[in-house]
């Protein structure tokens, strides 16, 4: 019979071997293989979960993972560099933090515990920002099952807790706003369009750079012959809040304007004090939901600011509510002028009338942010 090990500790001790066995010689494709191989004889072996532990234990014996990326031997440091950055930040008492996936209202991470008398942990770190979570979703609640319902069946929960802070530096937005606008420039000189703009998209290699944009699972390529017509293009694209209002109401023609609306989103977050995302969508992403909540915090659009909107298909089959235009200061209070003047021209309803990525990268606002 075989043992039933939950995978988050079949993980980690296979990552304990294979750190000790490329400190003893292995090169890094041997001692993942070898490590993966022992496991399993090991899970084969024992009669017991307890039993298993020991026989992993035993193997590795006193041999620890070093506290530090600067005292692991080279072999074990690819290693870890091929599973970690290891330049990413710490997050409560877990380091290394290394984008994995992301959920509707929370980003996964892989994490190392930091080094102490007792344990090595590879865990996966669940981060969430409770102010911004909205009915079903209810971080406490989930903490709270998760302690009630343990068993080896079901993921165990490890820790849980507030992490202070979640501000970026001004460097980093610099870092942001040059990387994104850089890649969005590149993008749209080659006729691409990424269609999933937002912060999740948008990484850092460590705290101190390089910037990457990643997920293009859903962009569109002039002359692909997967991509669809130009004038026909899908709508169902970007992710709930980032979405531009011409998709909302069935355009089909978009270009890179699309684009920058999410770019101009992100930018709103980056700028305030808490973070908060310049749209709601509602706890169910509904496109009416996010709808009124463009039009109650920019104003029911006109003809004057919108005049291509009577052009699309869906424009006019709904009688909206009609809510005056909140003013810049009240929507972004804590953002600097010059961080309004970028988000009032991307985040704008005429999208013939939005900045493009050139603009945005020789805005005054990323010299701004390196003041």
């Amino acid at each position: 019979m075989v043992l039933e090990v939950v995978f988050s500790k079949r993980f980690e001790n296979i990552m304990k071997l294979t750190s000790h066995l490329a400190k003893h010689g292995r090169d890094t494709a041997q001692a993942k293989a070898e490590a993966m191989q022992l496991e399993g004889q090991f899970l084969n072996a024992a009669s017991s979960n307890d039993d298993y532990q020991q026989l992993c234990d035993d193997y590795v014996d006193t041999y620890r993972i070093a506290s530090s990326p600067s005292d692991i031997d080279p072999e074990s440091q690819a290693l870890l560099e091929e599973i970690f950055n290891t330049e990413g930040p710490t997050i409560g008492r877990y380091e290394w933090a290394t984008f994995h996936a992301e959920g509707v209202t929370s980003t996964v991470y892989k994490a190392k515990k930091i080094d102490d008398e007792e344990e090595q942990l590879i865990v996966a770190l669940k981060v969430m920002n409770a102010d911004q979570l909205q009915p079903p979703h209810n971080a406490y609640r989930e903490v709270r099952i998760l302690q009630k319902a343990r068993a080896d069946s079901i993921v165990p929960l490890l820790d849980s807790f507030k992490q202070p802070g979640g501000n970026i530096t001004r460097k980093q937005c610099s870092m942001v706003l040059k990387g994104l606008s850089s890649a969005l420039l590149h993008l749209h000189t080659q006729g691409v369009i990424h269609r999933d703009i937002k912060p999740a998209n948008v990484l850092l290699r460590s705290m101190e750079g390089p910037v990457y944009l990643i997920d293009f699972g859903i962009a569109w390529a002039e002359g692909d012959p997967d991509s669809e017509p130009a004038d026909r293009k899908i709508t169902d694209v970007g992710t709930t809040c980032y979405r531009p209002p011409e998709i909302l109401f069935g355009c089909r023609g978009y270009d890179g304007s699309l684009d920058m609306w999410a770019a101009g989103c992100v930018v709103a977050e980056m700028v305030t004090s808490n973070h908060y995302q310049l749209f709601d969508a509602g706890p169910l992403g509904s496109e009416l939901s996010l709808i009124k909540s463009m039009f109650s915090t920019l104003g029911t659009p006109t003809e004057a600011n919108w005049p291509s909107a009577s052009t699309y298909p869906d424009w006019g089959k709904v009688n909206f509510q009609q809510f005056p235009a909140k003013s810049w200061r009240e929507i972004l209070p804590t953002a600097s002028h010059t961080a309004i003047d970028f988000v009032r021209r991307t985040v704008c309803y005429e999208s013939t009338r939005r900045m493009t990525a050139r603009e945005a990268l020789d805005h005054p606002l990323r010299k701004e942010f390196e003041s």
